[in-house]
């Protein structure tokens, strides 16, 4: 026998038009594909395809079903063969197996009680009476009945053992809705209790159709331990990192379309369906991470990042962006205008102006320019720096050859750094993260660094993970390169791509671990914040234009004639720059180079 698990995966892979396509002659008819029956002759074409539906239908034979059933049908398959066949033009290994006598699956009630919570939300919402608020709400959302059913919508009555009574009338267990999160225990109540409650409710389905988990959305204000959006917790049936809402219907979609879109939640997803533009899905209340990915690239080579477009819209939006161009995707970004999202645009102007921006989309490292040029990061030798620093995270990322030169090439264009500089610069950056625990020594012939213990490095990092909001400050004063520890430049540049971090990536150096995990657990909180940042940031800015300066004598020794000149202007601007701080540079220089002065003073 073939598991289930492989037959849904086959099932979920499969891309249904081309697989009857290499038997019957199919032509696109709107959504569907039509052609003459395979089962019965025919001269008008009565043979439907349906991919949003993954079946066919033969009206003339009556003949129907899914990809599966096609093959035993029309080519005389056994079952095992149809799924074998269709699994190796998908790319999923098919293997039989001897059926496990122990016969259930283990997790059968977790996904029974799932689908009962399900089918209850639902039954809420479109049913009962008192789910007339929340159709009027998702009425005034641009949601009708059929996009709200598309996606299996419900509603969580505002009752706080509602759905616990109805479920233990139907017998479920209550420790497994404990575990899926959808009751909850207290100390202030003597019984378990709904965990939604006055939500919209979304279920989280497998790329299969199986529901796994919960989001839901809150009616009315949130308030204290009401968050707006409330997600079901991990269980053995749900990993949030390894799903993305929508996908099981928005799959074949995306494969028309050549192209996934990508949105930060529910409501943005279901509004954009709800418009007409189905290739949309959304992570689960986390980061895109690798697996998320990877399963995007089953279906697309193209991913187009629809998120908000504030601060933290963008820092999420290039943390994607990375994350895929890291797994072989293309990456670009959709920038909608000020206060707008992917449901709000969609809800105003419907699919034209959503698709008016989607048009407008720019490639991941052509947005980062853009943002980079608004700032005037290209009008210095040290802005460009640091312009660098921003940039190298997506050339380190991304995997295409061809699409690596391209970015190489950008860059060095724009930077006027060399592209083989750069590559060496990439080769430097990864050389640490595999390593030993400890180098001997810098690749970069360095100067060792002048402050220890409780040093302005430490100092600066200390109060960025304290306080998070000063992060996207530190970084439009100075990039990872102008620290000298390598462990903390590690943790400051994963700060500035996550700065809500909590722990660092697996493949972080074991310094930057160590140093990470001695900020987390030191119960010291840097006060003032403003002018310890100040402090520490003049003097980091001042460090690195003495170890720049040292850098270019080194390369003036070396410089035949006719790079000497060119060198030299580049002093003498480092020169200008580092005069123009007036006394401040000289007092944290001599600080720097052993003066005993407390390291506060001098601070504006």
């Amino acid at each position: 026998m073939i598991p289930d698990r492989v037959v849904e995966e086959v099932r979920a892979r499969a891309d249904i038009v081309g697989v009857i396509g290499e038997f019957v002659q199919l032509k696109k008819a709107g959504k569907d594909f039509r052609g003459l029956s395979p089962f019965k002759k025919e001269k008008t074409p009565s043979f439907y395809v349906v991919p949003a539906k993954a079946f066919f239908h033969d009206f003339s034979s009556g003949e129907s079903g899914d990809v599966f059933s096609f093959l035993m049908k029309h080519q005389g398959m056994s079952f095992v063969d149809a799924v074998k066949y269709v699994g190796a033009r998908c790319g999923v290994e098919v293997r039989e197996v001897r059926r496990d006598k122990r016969g259930d699956d283990p997790w059968r009630p977790y996904h029974e009680a799932s689908a009962y919570a399900a089918a209850y939300f639902r039954e809420r919402l479109w049913e009962w009476e008192g789910g007339k608020g929340a159709r009027d709400y998702l009425e005034g959302r641009g949601i009708d009945r059929e996009a709200g059913e598309r996606f299996g919508l419900g509603y969580a009555p505002d009752e706080w053992e509602a759905f616990r009574e109805a479920a233990a009338v139907h017998g479920l267990d209550e420790g497994i809705l404990l575990e899926l999160g959808l009751v909850k225990k207290s100390e202030n109540r003597e019984r378990p209790y709904d965990a939604f409650r006055n939500r919209i409710v979304f279920p989280i389905e497998s790329v299969t159709g199986r529901v796994l988990a919960f989001g839901g959305r809150l009616l009315g204000p949130s308030g204290k331990g009401a968050p707006k959006y409330l997600n079901s917790p991990e269980s053995p049936i749900f990993h949030k990192g390894e799903e993305l809402y929508g996908l099981g219907w928005a799959r074949n979609h995306i494969r028309r379309r050549g192209a996934a879109l990508l949105v930060e939640g529910f409501m943005d997803a279901v509004s954009l369906a709800a418009v007409g533009i189905r290739n949309a899905v959304a992570p689960l209340g986390t980061s895109v991470t690798e697996k998320h990915a990877k399963l995007l690239r089953q279906y697309t080579t193209q991913v187009r990042i629809l998120f908000d477009s504030d601060p933290a819209g963008l820092r999420a939006s290039f943390r994607a962006a990375d994350i895929l161009l890291a797994q072989g995707l293309q990456a670009s970004v959709v920038t909608l205008p000020a206060g707008e999202d992917p449901d709000s645009v969609a809800r105003s102007g419907g699919a034209e102006a959503v698709q008016a921006f989607l048009a407008q989309a720019v490639d991941v490292l052509d947005r980062k320019i853009a943002i980079l040029e608004e700032r005037d990061y290209f009008s210095s030798i040290d802005s460009t720096r640091k312009a660098l620093d921003r940039l190298l995270p997506t050339l380190r990322a991304v995997t295409d050859p061809r699409q690596r030169d391209i970015y190489l090439a950008t860059v060095a264009e724009r930077t006027g750094v060399r592209i083989d500089t750069l590559e060496h610069e990439l080769r430097e950056a990864r050389a640490p993260r595999p390593g030993p625990p400890r180098r001997s020594a810098p690749v970069r012939q360095r100067p060792a660094p002048r402050f220890h213990g409780l040093g302005v490095e430490r100092q600066l990092l200390l109060l960025l993970v304290k306080h998070r909001d000063w992060i996207d400050k530190a970084a439009e004063r100075i990039g990872p390169a102008d620290l000298e520890d390598a462990g903390y430049r590690a943790i400051f540049e994963e700060l500035i791509n996550d700065p809500e971090l909590t722990a660092p990536p697996e493949e972080t150096m074991p310094e930057a671990v160590r140093h990470f995990e001695d900020l987390m657990s030191d119960r010291e909180v840097p006060e003032p914040a403003e002018s310890i940042f100040e402090d520490a940031v003049r003097q980091i800015e001042n460090t690195a234009l003495d170890r720049r300066l040292e850098a270019l004598d080194a390369e003036i020794a070396r410089s035949d004639e006719a790079d000497t000149l060119r060198l030299l202007r580049q002093k003498q601007d480092l020169i200008k720059e580092k005069q123009s701080r007036g006394s401040d540079w000289r007092r944290s220089a001599h600080r720097a180079a052993g003066n005993p002065q407390r390291q506060g003073e001098g601070a504006p």
